[in-house]
């Protein structure tokens, strides 16, 4: 008898374990968490994002650029080509700002933020529906007491990394 609950137990366990590894690998295979979706796209164009904002500094358009290279070659497993790609991506980096944040009672400021804007221009080849032209922003705050100069270029990878990815999300990641 005793034999029996455990056999029974055992079966019920692993019954589980098969239910919820079934349920992630659709729900994974469903929503593509490390790549996106290229249909029959085999290649890709990215063009030189140019820097159009004043303040911005002259190294951004390239990091942003090589940014979205990687991106479009890692996890969308795309070929990079100079033209004439699948998918095409081009653009231009048009803000570039630091504001103040958290005033302080003494009106001063105990934070300061970076803003960076790219818009970009999406041609998909395969989909044209998929075509968008639109501005991505998002920014990194950092302290006052500390000075744009000296955090700048880590501002700049950081606040690139999610300018990338959400261009990646829009264009493939069918997010």
């Amino acid at each position: 008898m005793r034999f029996e609950k455990k056999k029974i137990k055992l079966i019920i366990a692993l019954g589980t374990l098969f239910f919820v590894f079934s349920s992630f690998s659709a729900c994974r295979m469903h929503y593509g968490f490390t790549q996106g979706t290229v249909g029959d796209a085999k290649t890709v164009s990215i063009s030189f994002f140019q820097v159009n904002a004043s303040l911005a500094k002259p190294t951004t358009g390239q990091i942003f650029t090589e940014a979205l290279k990687d991106i479009m070659q890692s996890q969308g497993k795309m070929s990079l080509v100079n033209k004439g790609g699948d998918f095409n991506f081009e653009g231009s980096i048009t803000g570039y700002a630091v504001t103040p944040v958290s005033i302080q009672s003494s009106d001063q400021s105990a934070a300061n933020r970076l803003t960076i804007t790219v818009n970009v221009k999406f041609t998909n080849g395969k989909d044209e529906k998929k075509n968008f032209e639109t501005g991505f922003s998002r920014f990194a705050d950092f302290q006052s007491s500390q000075s744009l100069a000296s955090v700048e270029d880590e501002l700049i990878q950081t606040i690139t990394k999610q300018l990338v990815q959400d261009v990646f999300n829009k264009s493939i990641g069918d997010w």
